[in-house]
């Protein structure tokens, strides 16, 4: 039986940690890659301790050389790639546009756009190669990807951006069976979304704030499991996983 190896970046917490754990779980060899090594270490305990194995590299995606070096880490230790869920990302403080400086803005394009790319880059090298041939990629999207939220630009412009990426990855990818599919996630409940049921909550469109609705992170976590699992001849190429009662598919 061939080893499934996976690569999550984002690994140290929020979504990108609860999906390392389940892919862990689901029987996934799963390589954590963050810039916080000692919360990436955390997070290889517990899935160690779950029965799982894991293993922990410290690694800035918007950085070719990093990127470079902690797959070719992966290769080494476990032969091969099946699956990378590209999860790192950030945001550029909620200003107006035309007070954002030119390394805030740069700073959401590296990690968000330029990390996507570089680690699918180094996926699809792997995946390519290796025998049995292909894997699959899944880009985190973001309901950005759709609609942006007030004071948003660099982060919704990264992530419909990466709908280009995605759907170039999956035309790409066919000739050698690498299949690539997206994730759009909406108020999962982590550290990044507590300021949403916090005071007052979180600026609207319409210039109100509103307390908004959040889930388990955990169905994030099983979505990805459940595009992991497809054989290679199945894609999903666009799931929406949100909170029901979000303020998303209305006017609000």
């Amino acid at each position: 039986m061939t080893v499934k190896v996976a690569i999550v970046t984002g690994a140290s917490s929020g979504i990108g940690r609860a999906s390392a754990e389940a892919l862990a779980k689901a029987g996934f060899k799963t390589a954590l890659l963050a810039r916080r090594a000692d919360k990436l270490e955390a997070a290889v305990a517990a899935i160690a301790k779950a029965g799982g194995t894991a293993m922990a590299l410290a690694c800035d995606v918007g950085d070719p050389a990093q990127v470079d070096a902690a797959f070719g880490a992966v290769k080494a230790q476990w032969g091969r790639l099946d699956f990378l869920f590209n999860n790192a990302g950030m945001g550029a403080p909620a200003i107006p546009m035309e007070d954002l400086t030119y390394a805030q803005w740069k700073a959401v394009v590296d990690a968000n756009l330029t990390g996507s790319f570089l680690c699918a880059q180094a996926a699809m090298r792997i995946m390519k190669a290796q025998s049995p041939r292909g894997g699959r990629i899944v880009n985190n999207g973001s309901i950005s990807a759709y609609a942006p939220r007030p004071h948003s630009a660099p982060y919704t412009a990264t992530k419909h951006a990466i709908t280009g990426l995605t759907k170039s990855i999956a035309l790409d990818g066919r000739k050698n069976d690498i299949a690539c599919g997206q994730i759009d996630i909406g108020n999962a409940a982590t550290e990044m979304t507590d300021r949403m049921v916090q005071g007052e909550g979180v600026p609207q469109a319409n210039g109100t704030m509103m307390i908004e609705p959040r889930m388990d992170v955990r169905h994030v976590a099983d979505a990805i499991v459940h595009m992991a699992a497809l054989p290679l001849d199945a894609n999903i190429l666009f799931m929406n996983v949100m909170a029901t009662k979000m303020p998303f598919v209305g006017r609000g």
